[in-house]
C-alpha cells in the first residue's frame, strides 16, 4: 500500500514599495516579516539538519549555506505551524504539514491572510506617499521569476527513476488545471500573447538540483525533513501560486493520488514525451488546449489527452482500494474540469485562475480594442494577485459570486492562527503558542528549547505523523512550561 501522504506548500511572494526609489527587496520583505502582528516565536531557524545539495539521485554537492546575520534572524514560526521569514528578496510562507488536501489548500489560503496583515502592519513604517505592494504570483515581468513549491512525503523504497518516468508527463500537462495565466512570455521563449501558466517559460530541463537556475521539471533536491532511511520528500517547483481555493486542492489532491498510484505500482507502462521540456512552455502557450505533443511511442497525444490518462488509471485504483469523502471529491472536480476544458475552457473560469484572468482581460481587450502588449493588461494581469484585498481582482471575482470558494473567512481565520490536527505541525505550532520565551530554536523535523539547564533541549520529530493532537494534547496541557513538557516526553519522539 502507498504511504499515506503528508504535504504543504511554500509562497515566495513578490514585493515592491511604490513611490520609494531607492526600494530594497530584502529590506522590505524584512520589514514585512517583523510586522506581522500575529502571535509567533521569532526565533532562529536551524540549519543544522538541512542539506539544499544531497540529490536523490545519489551525489552530494558540497555547498556552503551562506546565511547573512541580520536576514537569517527575519524568520517567525507562526502558531498554526508555518513559517514566515526572508527567503532572499521574497517574503516567504510555507504553511504548515497536512494530510488531506482540503487542510493543504487552507492553510495555502492562510498565508494570503498572514500576508494581508503583516503587509498592513509593514505599511506603517512608509512615508505618507509610499505603499507596500505585495503580489501572490511568481512572474514579475521583467525576467525574474519566484517560486510557488510543493512537498509530497514519499517513499524511499520507490526507485526514483521510476518517480521520473512515471511523473513527468503529468507535471507538464497538469498546468491545463494548475495555471495562473500571464500576458506575454519571458526567458526567450517565443512571443505569445497571453499564457496559461506563470513559471513554464523558466524551465531548461526535465530533471536537475536547481531551483533558482535552469529550473528542472522534476527538482531531486533529497532532503526529507523526516526520518530518511525511510522518507522522500518530493520538492515540487514546477506549478504556479494559486489565488483559487479549488484550484490549489485540485493541484496537490491529483499529484498526491497520482504518486500513491506510482508507489503502488499502477502507472508501470507510462505515458513519455518526446521532449518534455519543449512540451512545458508549448502547452503553457496554448490556451486552445488544442496542439498535440508527440510521445516516445509515436502518438501525438494533447495535454487533455494525456490527463485523461492519468485520471483514469488513477481513479480506478483510488475507488478499488477505497477512499474518503475528501479523497472522492478531488476525484470528481479532476474529472469535472476535464469535462469542461475539453468543451470550452472558459466554462472553467469560476474554478481556475488563468481562464478567469483571460475572461477579464478579453472584456478590457473588447472594450478599449488592446493587443495584447498594451501595459494596461500587463497592470490588470498583476493586479490579480495583489494580496490587498481593496485592489486584487481576484477579491472582486470572489465578492460577486464569479470565482468558487471553498472556505468561509471564519475558516481562513481559524487556519491562521491554529495548527492542522492531524499532524506534527500540531506539536510545533502548539509550542509557540504556549512556550514562546522557551523556543529557541527550530526546523522542520525538531524544535529547541531553553529549560534553564547547561546545555539547550532539542526535540526530534521525525515521524510528520507523530505529535498529532491525539499524541501530545493531554501531554502538553498538562506541561506548565517547556521543561516539564520535555521532562513528560521522556525523550519519546514528539
Amino acid at each position: 500500500m502507498a504511504l499515506r501522504k503528508v504535504f504543504g506548500t511554500e509562497t515566495e511572494f513578490g514585493i515592491t514599495v511604490l513611490n520609494q526609489p531607492g526600494f530594497n527587496p530584502v529590506v522590505a520583505s524584512s520589514a514585512v516579516v517583523n510586522s506581522y502582528p500575529g502571535n509567533v516565536s521569532r526565533i532562529q531557524w536551524s540549519y543544522d539538519e538541512e542539506s539544499p545539495g544531497r540529490d536523490l539521485r545519489g551525489t552530494d554537492v558540497h555547498r556552503t549555506l551562506i546565511v547573512e546575520p541580520d536576514i537569517g534572524l527575519v524568520n517567525t514560526v507562526l502558531t498554526n505551524g508555518a513559517r514566515l521569514y526572508v527567503d532572499h528578496a521574497h517574503p516567504e510562507y510555507s504553511s504548515p504539514e497536512c494530510a488531506d488536501p482540503w487542510s493543504a489548500a487552507l492553510y495555502d489560503k492562510a498565508g494570503e491572510q498572514v500576508m494581508v496583515e503583516a503587509v498592513e502592519a509593514a505599511q506603517r513604517l512608509l512615508a505618507p506617499d509610499e505603499r507596500m505592494v505585495v503580489h501572490k504570483n511568481n512572474s514579475d515581468g521583467k525576467g525574474n521569476s519566484y517560486g510557488a513549491h510543493e512537498n509530497y512525503l514519499i517513499a524511499r523504497a520507490i526507485p526514483f527513476g521510476d518517480v521520473v518516468r512515471q511523473l513527468t508527463a503529468f507535471f507538464v500537462t497538469r498546468q491545463v488545471f494548475t495555471g495562473a495565466g500571464k500576458v506575454g512570455a519571458e526567458n526567450g521563449r517565443p512571443d505569445v500573447g497571453f499564457q496559461i501558466t506563470q513559471r513554464a517559460d523558466f524551465f531548461e530541463e526535465e530533471v536537475g538540483l536547481e531551483t533558482t537556475l535552469k529550473r528542472p521539471i522534476i527538482n531531486t533536491r533529497d532532503e526529507p525533513h523526516a526520518d530518511a532511511s525511510r522518507y522522500r520528500r518530493l520538492h515540487v517547483i514546477i506549478g504556479d501560486a494559486n489565488r483559487s481555493e479549488l484550484q490549489t486542492f485540485l493541484k496537490i489532491g491529483t499529484t498526491a493520488l497520482v504518486l500513491d498510484a506510482i508507489e503502488d505500482g499502477v502507472l508501470v507502462d507510462p505515458i513519455v514525451l518526446a521532449d518534455p521540456v519543449d512540451a512545458v512552455w508549448s502547452v503553457s502557450h496554448d490556451p486552445t488546449l488544442l496542439a498535440a505533443y508527440e510521445t516516445i511511442g509515436g502518438a501525438r497525444m494533447t495535454a487533455l489527452d494525456v490527463q485523461w490518462w492519468y485520471f483514469e488509471k488513477v481513479a480506478h485504483h483510488a475507488r478499488t482500494v477505497g477512499v474518503d469523502p475528501t479523497w472522492e471529491r478531488v476525484l470528481e472536480e479532476w474529472e469535472r474540469i476535464l469535462v469542461d476544458l475539453g468543451r470550452d475552457p472558459m466554462a472553467t473560469s469560476d474554478r481556475l485562475d488563468w481562464t478567469a484572468k483571460l475572461r477579464i482581460l478579453e472584456a478590457y481587450r473588447d472594450r478599449d480594442d488592446l493587443d495584447w502588449n498594451h501595459p494596461k493588461l500587463r497592470l490588470l494581469d498583476l493586479q490579480y494577485h495583489d494580496v490587498d484585498p481593496k485592489r486584487s481582482l481576484y477579491q472582486r471575482l470572489v465578492e460577486r459570486g464569479a470565482i468558487q470558494r471553498l472556505f468561509d473567512d471564519v475558516d481562513v481565520a481559524a487556519a491562521v492562527v491554529e495548527p492542522p490536527a492531524d499532524t506534527r505541525a500540531f506539536f510545533r505550532g502548539s509550542c509557540v503558542r504556549r512556550y514562546p520565551e522557551d523556543l529557541v530554536a527550530a526546523n522542520w523535523d525538531s524544535l529547541v528549547f531553553d529549560v534553564g539547564e547547561e546545555t539547550l533541549k532539542r526535540v526530534p520529530m521525525m515521524e510528520p505523523l507523530k505529535g498529532t493532537s491525539q499524541h501530545v494534547a493531554d501531554l502538553l496541557e498538562a506541561a506548565p512550561n517547556a521543561a516539564a513538557m520535555v521532562r513528560a516526553l521522556g525523550g519519546n519522539d514528539g
